[in-house]
């Protein structure tokens, strides 16, 4: 039977480290032996204790053997992770078979390797091991061995006990292994696009940053541009009227005055606009959002609610430019005619609302945006982003200290809504000082 994975699952396995391995058995070999040692020695009950050491031994040479072969560093392939769990469970499913089976309390321990599985290993993996294990312990409930006891004395377990120790113990494998699995896999997801957002955010200052650029790298020119045109002046003092290199020398210098006068700009703009770049009131941050959008077909109305001259003038923000913008994106692709955005803003709070006339959001939708990597969202579903896009703007909005609020606006008037609010002092930086 051919394990597979789905594609998402394949690209966000975690491989499990050897030492994860090596440390948990060493705590297995450790666990085994003191239980050993204190049924044979201290309750001097009757036990196998020649097999129980061979068992234990042999996970112990081989957990050594794999330190001494492997770097500590090493990092297994998902079939090695499961032929290495695997073999933890055959050695434990056969301690348990020859001292009581699933009368043996540390019988349950069984499910220990499906979880480890289930939190870092592909799937298929996991529930192959998982089969794995229920055969194990169905074998344990047919064991011929007794648990130890008290001499002279046979515990006999009722067939009807031991069937609800298999069932008690094959129902927690998988309850434990599903959450395991569903936690774990849920965290991945959250982390990979955490680590996206991290991306698309440094990308976004470093096209903030571009105007810094410009002005370092004129500042860096000007010394060797300036002796450039020096030498350009003697040049055309001294051959500017040769027929054969004058004109050459006319030319280098007029260019060279040209590269002066570029570099003079972009330092202007750098020392003059910088503040201007830097800093932006609220309709010029919504108009530089709105502006990629104006040429898809779809109309775009601006609402302003309050006096521009009592607008908010806050720092440019990456994270909140990125993250109008892709709310904006999703409304555009999901409009059929027009999206609104209102704008609002009072002593308290700075609002942002945007608005399109597509069919809304569908409602199992509805409950679980922001979510990261949901299923692929359709055309005719629902409108808004459903994906990892709607994810890193949610997430970079939040971060700026926004409240956002999705919603669909009615029978009358379908569509979609999105709500953006802010605390005035965190959009305002008149107001903060």
């Amino acid at each position: 039977m051919a394990i597979t994975t789905s594609p998402y699952e394949a690209a966000t396995i975690r491989t499990l480290r050897l030492q994860t391995i090596v440390r948990l058995r060493w705590l297995a070999v450790g666990g085994q032996s003191v239980a050993v040692v204190i049924v044979a020695f201290w309750l001097r009950f009757p036990l196998p204790l020649a097999a129980c050491a061979g068992l234990i031994a042999f996970l112990a040479w081989v957990n050594a053997y794999l330190t001494v072969r492997y770097p500590a560093a090493h990092r297994l392939e998902p079939f090695s992770a499961f032929a290495l769990l695997g073999l933890d469970l055959a050695q434990l499913t056969v301690l348990l078979f020859i001292t009581g089976g699933l009368s043996n309390p540390f019988a349950p321990l069984v499910c220990v390797p499906v979880i480890i599985s289930s939190a870092s290993q592909p799937r298929g993996h996991s529930i192959a091991l998982a089969c794995l294990a229920v055969l194990g312990i169905t074998a344990l409930a047919f064991t011929p061995f007794p648990l130890p006891w008290y001499p002279g004395v046979v515990l006999v377990v009722p067939p009807l006990l031991t069937a609800g120790f298999w069932f008690a113990i094959v129902s927690t494998t998988a309850f434990a292994a599903f959450y395991t699995y569903r936690v774990s896999l849920e965290a991945n997801q959250l982390s990979d696009a955490l680590a996206a957002t991290e991306l698309v955010l440094q990308r976004e200052k470093h096209l903030s940053q571009l105007d810094g650029l410009a002005a370092a790298a004129a500042h860096e020119l000007g010394t060797p541009l300036a002796t450039i045109t020096v030498v350009a002046k003697e040049m055309e003092r001294e051959l500017g009227d040769d027929p054969r290199f004058g004109e050459d020398v006319h030319l280098l210098r007029s260019q060279s005055e040209r590269c002066r006068d570029i570099l003079r700009r972009l330092t202007t703009l750098s020392s003059e606009g910088e503040a201007h770049m830097n800093r932006l009131p609220l309709s010029s941050l919504i108009e530089e959002v709105m502006a990629p959008h104006r040429e898809f077909g779809i109309r775009l109305n601006l609402v302003e609610i309050g006096d521009r001259a009592s607008e908010p003038v806050g720092n440019r923000n990456a994270g909140i430019l990125y993250g109008l913008g892709n709310l904006l994106e999703n409304a555009v692709d999901y409009a059929k005619k027009e999206v609104t955005v209102t704008v609002a803003h009072t002593p308290d709070i700075v609002r942002v609302t945007i608005e399109d006339d597509g069919d809304g959001y569908a409602p199992d939708i509805l409950s679980r945006i922001g979510e990261p990597y949901m299923t692929q969202r359709q055309k005719d579903d629902s409108a808004g982003g459903l994906g990892l896009g709607l994810f890193i703007a949610k997430t970079l909005l939040e971060r700026s200290g926004a409240k956002l609020a999705f919603e669909n606006r009615g029978p009358e008037t379908p569509g979609a809504r999105v709500r953006v609010e802010w605390p005035r002092r965190l959009m305002d930086t008149k107001s903060s000082n």
